[in-house]
C-alpha cells in the first residue's frame, strides 16, 4: 500500500510475511497465493505491499539463479504485490516448536550475516518494482548480549562497514539504493535506540541505520519522540519502521493479572519483559522468568516481548502498547517530512497466541491481518497522509 505524505514524499506501507513460515522458495511461493494474495483481496486493493522474511535457503536460491528471482519477481505482479522492504534479522527455522535463542545466530561477528545480509541485498535489488529506486533491509542488533566481548563488537563493527560497501558497489552497479537498519530488540547488545548511537557512529554510513520496532520500543519504555529526536540529531537514518505492539500489564502485582499473563507464557518465542522503576530499567529475558518468583519487581507496570494484534489488544487485565505505536508513528511521519518512508505490520505471533485468541484456519488469519492493515492504513490518514490507489 502506498500513501503520499504532505511534502510529496511516496511512503510504503506493508505486512512481513515471517508470519508464514518458510525455509525455501516454494515455501515462498505458496506464501504468495495462499496468504498474501488473499489478504490484498480483503483490502479491496490492486497492490499491496509486503515485506518479505527469506530464510537461508530461499535467499541463496534466488541470489544464484537469476531465472528463479525473475520468476519470483512475475508472480509478484501476477498476484497484485510488491516488495520495497524485506526482514532479514531471523536467518533460519523461524517456525520451528522452539525459536528462543535461536533467533539470534549467526550474530553480526559471524561471517555467515555478512553474506546473507549482502545476498539478501542483492535480491532486493531485483525484486523492487520499476518505479521505486529504494529498498530496506532490516538485521538484528549485532548480537544476543550475554556472547558480546569487545572483539566480537570490533568485528561486527568491520562487518557492517564491508556490507555499506557492496551496498555502495550494488547501487552503482543496478541503480537500485538499498539501506540496512539494526533493529534494537531487549536483550541484546543493541536493546535500545540509543544503544545504535555508538555503533552507528562508528560505521558512519548512511546506507547503515536504524530499524525501529515499536513493540521493541514500547517494551524498553523509550519515549518515541525522544528517541527518535535523538537519532535524528546523531544523524542516523530511520531506514524502517515496524509497526507492532507489547503486551501491557498495569498492575502486576495482582493475582488476576499473573494468571493473564501466564497464558502468554508459550515455549515457541522469547518474551522479554521489562518494568521501569525508581532505579532504571530491570527486566527478565523471558516471561515465565519474571512470572516465576521475585526475579522481576512488580510494583510498576510490565511490558512483554509479545507482538500483539494491532486491532486488538488483549481483554483486560491486560492491553497493548499501541498507544507508543501512535506515538512514534506521528513523529516519523506525521511531520513536515517522514523521518522513514517504509512502513511495515510486524506481528508473527499469531499462532503464539493463547488458543482461543488464534485464527482457526488461513481465512481468520487472512481477516487478521487485513484488519491490521486498515487500523494502520486509518493511522496514517489521520496523520495527513493520502491512500494511492
Amino acid at each position: 500500500m502506498r500513501f503520499r505524505h504532505p511534502d510529496g514524499t511516496v511512503v510504503h506501507l506493508a505486512y512481513c510475511t515471517n508470519v508464514h513460515p518458510a525455509e525455501t522458495l516454494d515455501g515462498v511461493l505458496a506464501q504468495l497465493r495462499d496468504h498474501c494474495e488473499p489478504v490484498r483481496r480483503r483490502l479491496g486493493r490492486d497492490r499491496l505491499g509486503i515485506g518479505l522474511w527469506l530464510a537461508k535457503d530461499a535467499a541463496r536460491s534466488l541470489d544464484t539463479d537469476p531465472s528463479a528471482l525473475r520468476a519470483l519477481r512475475a508472480e509478484l505482479d501476477r498476484r497484485g504485490l510488491e516488495v520495497v522492504t524485506l526482514n532479514g534479522f531471523p536467518y533460519e527455522g523461524f517456525g520451528a516448536e522452539e525459536v528462543k535463542y535461536r533467533v539470534y545466530r549467526p550474530d553480526w561477528a559471524d561471517g555467515e550475516r555478512l553474506e546473507h545480509t549482502t545476498a539478501l541485498a542483492r535480491v532486493l535489488a531485483g525484486l523492487l518494482p520499476d518505479d521505486v529506486t529504494e529498498g530496506t533491509v532490516s538485521t538484528l542488533p549485532l548480537g544476543w548480549r550475554t556472547t558480546w566481548d569487545a572483539g566480537r563488537d570490533e568485528t561486527a563493527r568491520n562487518a557492517l562497514r564491508t556490507l555499506a560497501e557492496r551496498l555502495d558497489a550494488l547501487a552503482e552497479l543496478t541503480g537500485r539504493s538499498v539501506r540496512v537498519g539494526l533493529e534494537p530488540e531487549p536483550g541484546c547488545t543493541v536493546e535500545t535506540t540509543a544503544d545504535a548511537l555508538a555503533p552507528l557512529g562508528a560505521v558512519g554510513h548512511p546506507r547503515i541505520g536504524v530499524c525501529v520496532d515499536t513493540c521493541h520500543l514500547a517494551t524498553s519504555f523509550e519515549d518515541p519522540r525522544a528517541a527518535l529526536d535523538a537519532l535524528a540529531a546523531a544523524g542516523v537514518p530511520v531506514v524502517k519502521s515496524q509497526l507492532s505492539a507489547a503486551l501491557h500489564a498495569e498492575h502486576p502485582h495482582l493475582p488476576a493479572v499473573r494468571e493473564a499473563l501466564t497464558a502468554f507464557d508459550e515455549p515457541r518465542f522469547l518474551h522479554q519483559t521489562r518494568t521501569l522503576t525508581a532505579d532504571g530499567l530491570r527486566g527478565t529475558d523471558d516471561l515465565g522468568e519474571a512470572l516465576g518468583g521475585a526475579a522481576l519487581p512488580d510494583g510498576t507496570p510490565w511490558r512483554a516481548h509479545f507482538h500483539v494484534p494491532l486491532h486488538a489488544a488483549p481483554t483486560q487485565p491486560l492491553t497493548s502498547t499501541l498507544p507508543v505505536l501512535k506515538a512514534a508513528l506521528t513523529r516519523l511521519v506525521g511531520g513536515a517530512r517522514p523521518l522513514t518512508r517504509h512502513l511495515e505490520v510486524e506481528t508473527y505471533t499469531w499462532q503464539a497466541l493463547p488458543p482461543e485468541l488464534r485464527p482457526r484456519a488461513r481465512p481468520q488469519l487472512a481477516d487478521g491481518i487485513a484488519a491490521e492493515l486498515a487500523l494502520a492504513r486509518d493511522l496514517l490518514t489521520d496523520l495527513g497522509l493520502k491512500e494511492l490507489p
